[in-house]
């Protein structure tokens, strides 16, 4: 193989180490510019790929630094897309399904000294399967599902556990009880 041209002739051109946020949303690297030559030629990534070069402080995309342009226009399509250039959503915790977690921990927790848990365990109920129904919908945009199934764990335990400790109150009183319906 021949010397190559180009920027790729540059000395100390492949010294730097770059990274990538995928179409995933997750970051990857730090790789050298001919791994990511690869990948372009792969078209695992494209042109407005965001990247980062080591010591740079702002994220830009791939198009944007003069070592890959000219790889990157050849592989540009002959034809113009039409529409918006869509970037995948990097995944958010859902605040439902960490309520849902808060309320479970609650309800567990210092709700079962009074009233068994109630409010606690009926919102983590609700919270943690209102964040299921919104995470089922965007699997990409949100992320929490754990959160929001040990919240509904939690809470359904505590309800569990308020129906036993009241029926066992109940029938630890039932004389009690019996002798206060006979005076009515």
């Amino acid at each position: 193989m021949g010397r190559k041209s180009g920027f790729n002739s540059l000395p100390g051109y492949n010294k730097f180490m770059y990274r990538i946020i995928g179409a995933d949303g997750r970051e990857y690297g730090p790789v050298g510019a001919d791994q990511l030559r690869e990948w372009i030629a792969e078209g695992r990534v494209d042109a407005q790929t965001k990247a980062l070069v080591e010591g740079a402080a702002l994220w830009k995309p791939l198009v944007e630094y003069l070592e890959f342009a000219p790889l990157l226009a050849r592989m540009a399509p002959t034809q113009p897309t039409s529409g918006p250039i869509s970037a995948t959503p990097v995944p958010r915790a859902n605040s439902m399904a960490v309520a849902g977690l808060v309320m479970g921990i609650l309800s567990m927790t210092c709700g079962m000294c009074c009233c068994y848990g109630l409010p606690f365990n009926l919102l983590g109920v609700i919270f943690s399967l209102i964040a299921l129904g919104q995470i089922r919908h965007e699997p990409l945009a949100q992320k929490g599902r754990p959160l929001a199934i040990a919240g509904l764990v939690l809470s359904i335990l505590s309800i569990g556990l308020a129906a036993c400790m009241l029926a066992f109150g109940l029938a630890l009183n039932a004389p009690d009880i019996m002798r206060q319906i006979q005076r009515l």
